[in-house]
C-alpha cells in the first residue's frame, strides 16, 4: 500500500500541466544494530573531536569547508551555501521524449510512482500515450533543496519518475581495458544451450534477501541464549580459461 505523498508537484510538457503526487515506489528493510560500550551496554554518542587539541567541538564552533590544497580550506557558511539551492518549484518539467530501450540502466537510480491529483483524464491520457508510443519523458526538478534528473514513465496504469544519473557519474566500460579472449563456435553454442535452458520468467518474489535473513536468525538465537558457530566462508577457485568449455559441459549436463 502506498504510504502518504512525499512531494506535490505538475508534471509539464509543452503547454500541459498535470498534477501529481509523488510516492516513494522502494520500501529498504535493514536490519539496525547501535554501537554500544562493550562492558555496560549503553549506547555511544558520537563527537567531533579537533584533531589538532584532541578536545571535543561543540555545534556553534563547526563550520564547513572545501580543502583545495592540502591543509587549506575555503570557508563556506550556509547562507553562502543556500545561493547554491535551486529555486523552489513545483514542476517535473519534461525537456524531451526518448525510446524507452535507449536508456541504459546504469543511469537509473531511486524510483518513484506519480498519482494523479484531480486531473485524472488527463493523467490516463498521458499513461497510454507513452506506453503505446513506447517512450520516456526526460525530465528535472527540485525536491527538498535538490535538483534531479529523471525518467517519466508508464508502467501498467501508472506513471514512474526514476532518478537518473548524470552523464559525468558514470564511468565508462571501456575505462576497464578488458582483455580479448578468442572463443570457439563450441564455447559460444554450449553457452547459448545453457543460458537456454536457465531462461525463465522474472519471479522477483522467488529470491528473498538471504543476508538480511540470517541476521534476523543470529539475532533471535542470541536474544535466547543460543550459542551461534561461526563458520568459516567457501573459498571459490576461478575457471581456468582452458577449462571453460568442461566447465560449460558439466554445467549444462546438471541442467538438462
Amino acid at each position: 500500500m502506498a504510504g502518504k505523498a512525499i512531494w506535490k508537484g505538475f508534471i509539464n510538457f509543452g503547454d500541459v500541466n498535470l498534477p501529481v503526487k509523488l510516492h516513494t515506489a522502494i520500501r529498504e528493510e535493514r536490519i539496525q544494530f547501535h554501537l554500544l560500550h562493550r562492558r555496560d551496554r549503553v549506547k555511544l554518542r558520537q563527537q567531533m573531536i579537533c584533531a589538532y587539541e584532541d578536545e571535543p567541538v561543540p555545534v556553534e564552533a563547526q563550520v564547513k569547508g572545501f580543502e583545495v590544497e592540502d591543509g587549506k580550506y575555503v570557508i563556506v557558511d550556509p547562507a553562502e551555501l543556500e545561493q547554491a539551492d535551486p529555486e523552489s518549484s513545483r514542476l517535473v518539467e519534461v525537456h524531451e521524449f526518448v525510446k524507452t530501450g535507449q536508456i541504459d540502466t546504469i543511469f537509473l537510480e531511486r524510483v518513484y510512482c506519480l498519482e494523479p491529483d484531480i486531473n485524472i483524464k488527463g493523467y490516463n491520457t498521458l499513461v497510454r500515450a507513452l506506453k503505446e508510443m513506447d517512450v520516456a519523458g526526460i525530465c528535472t526538478w527540485a525536491m527538498r533543496k535538490r535538483s534531479y534528473l529523471g525518467a517519466l514513465q508508464a508502467s501498467g496504469k501508472i506513471l514512474r519518475l526514476t532518478t537518473l544519473r548524470h552523464a559525468d557519474e558514470v564511468i565508462a566500460a571501456k575505462s576497464l581495458e578488458l582483455e580479448k579472449i578468442p572463443l570457439s563456435e563450441k564455447e559460444l553454442k554450449i553457452g547459448a544451450e545453457l543460458i537456454n535452458q536457465l531462461t525463465v520468467p522474472f519471479q522477483p518474489h522467488k529470491f528473498e534477501n538471504e543476508h538480511q535473513k540470517k541476521l534476523q536468525m543470529l539475532i533471535d538465537k542470541k536474544a535466547r541464549g543460543e550459542k551461534v558457530a561461526v563458520l568459516r566462508p567457501r573459498q571459490l577457485k576461478p575457471t581456468a580459461s582452458d577449462k571453460l568449455l568442461q566447465a560449460l559441459e558439466a554445467s549444462l549436463k546438471r541442467v538438462a
